[in-house]
């Protein structure tokens, strides 16, 4: 007779618990959603997208800096009531003044 801490000795097959957590994810949801943007993820809007599609297309920009500029406040509110990417279309001003003044 063997002992049970035997090595020939077979251990029962136990299957084990997975160790995964259940998805939370709400799948027929997403299935119903059919591409339109979910209200808590707006950078889901087709704008983002296109300019995306539209980029891959351009030259690799150069890296840029990070700066402290004053401006008025009146400019910057301005350029800010235009929406996201405020920063970007006044990088675009002073690169079109640039290359005006050439």
């Amino acid at each position: 007779m063997k002992s049970a801490s035997s090595r020939s000795e077979k251990r029962p097959a136990v299957k084990r618990a997975s160790t995964s957590v259940k998805s939370k994810t709400d799948f027929a949801r997403l299935r119903s959603a059919k591409g339109e943007p979910a209200p808590d993820h707006p950078e889901t809007e087709v704008r983002h997208i296109v300019r995306g599609v539209v980029r891959r297309g351009l030259q690799v920009q150069p890296p840029k800096s990070a700066i402290s500029l004053r401006v008025d406040q009146d400019v910057l509110e301005w350029f800010k009531i235009q929406g996201a990417g405020y920063q970007t279309r006044i990088n675009a001003v002073l690169r079109a003044f640039r290359d005006a003044s050439v």
